[in-house]
């Protein structure tokens, strides 16, 4: 087994929301917190940079735009890839900004490192545009947007692409088994084209389809 860690929630928040450390959903990170960034990642490559079972560092957990701007998180990537490369060879991964920006932004950066990867998250959750759709809406979006959204990173000669979030869980509340289960494989059939592959969020949770271990236990979905 090949681990991935995340640096999931940074000193002063870098999107505002609850799992980024926010208390107040204020999102404050800036340039004066490159620094400290970057010594928890360089603390965090010395540690486990020898584990034969480390496969990548993620840098950062959806900075979102425009609040954590482009040339402030340009410069934390730099700087913190350049201190993991102190004690590993393992991945590099650097998370596209949520909000108004293209994840192709970080494709100039990425050409100048070796052994990186784009992560990109998705949800058919958390904005208005999907509470009105159907469930054949929300397949059709998947199998026709997102699929062109993902099929533009993986065909532009860039760095590989990792779908790091995403969960069978939509905003119906009359879905049925069966449509819970087209809407699993769709993503399945879509993400699966990713060059560094994906993960789902999250493997045990409460809510039934938000659990990849209650999903994989009613064969909702099947890993080969």
């Amino acid at each position: 087994m090949k681990v991935i860690i995340d640096l999931h929630a940074v000193k002063a928040s870098q999107n505002g929301d609850e799992h980024s450390g926010a208390r107040d959903g204020f999102l404050e990170w800036a340039d004066s917190n490159i620094d400290e960034t970057v010594a928890v990642i360089e603390f965090l490559a010395a540690r486990y940079g020898v584990r034969p079972n480390l496969a990548a560092i993620a840098l950062m957990n959806e900075p979102r735009a425009p609040g954590v701007t482009l040339d402030a998180l340009t410069k934390y990537y730099k700087a913190a890839y350049d201190a993991i490369r102190k004690y590993t060879n393992a991945y590099v991964i650097l998370s596209a900004r949520l909000g108004p920006a293209d994840p192709k932004e970080l494709f100039s950066l990425a050409s100048t490192m070796n052994r990186v990867a784009i992560d990109v998250h998705y949800y058919n959750l958390f904005s208005d545009s999907f509470t009105g759709m159907t469930v054949q809406q929300n397949i059709d979006f998947v199998n026709n947007q997102r699929a062109s959204d993902l099929g533009s990173l993986t065909s532009a000669n860039g760095p590989r692409v990792l779908v790091g979030e995403w969960t069978a869980e939509f905003a119906r509340n009359d879905a049925s088994m069966e449509d819970y289960q087209r809407f699993a494989k769709a993503q399945l059939d879509v993400y699966g084209r990713a060059t560094f592959g994906w993960a789902y969020w999250a493997y045990n949770c409460d809510r039934n389809h938000w659990s990849l271990k209650w999903m994989i236990e009613n064969n909702f979905i099947q890993l080969k």
